[in-house]
């Protein structure tokens, strides 16, 4: 076989891991399925105020990036309770540290749904 084509059959492997990966997010992880919710609800909000394409793009890249900061933050725990599956003060610290930064892009992600729904709304 051609470096070609493995390197195309490689990408096809990768592409079969992510979407795997992402199916595995949104069936087993709560925080995941909250989020996809939201962003489904906001989606459909969307619809119905009637988002200007400029808006559409800023919504869709929030979401997106919430459930990938969200996923992210899983991963980091998955990590550190493989490494460290009893409790320790520093594991603690890393979780803590990823979680916040999932809630600092939430408060971020709600100001920007404000910034975009309020004037379609009052």
């Amino acid at each position: 076989m051609t470096k070609k084509g493995s390197f195309l059959i490689n990408r096809i492997k990768s592409i079969k891991y992510a979407v795997r990966g992402a199916w595995l997010l949104i069936k087993t992880e709560a925080s995941i399925q909250v989020q996809v919710f939201i962003g489904v609800i906001m989606t459909i909000f969307g619809c119905y105020v009637g988002l200007n394409t400029t808006e559409w793009i800023v919504q869709t890249l929030i979401i997106g990036l919430i459930i990938s900061i969200e996923g992210i933050n899983t991963v980091i725990e998955e990590i550190a309770d493989f490494i460290h599956p009893e409790f320790h003060q520093k594991i603690g610290l890393i979780k803590d540290l990823a979680a916040g930064t999932v809630f600092i892009f939430a408060i971020i992600a709600i100001i920007i749904g404000c910034i975009i729904y309020f004037p379609k709304i009052f």
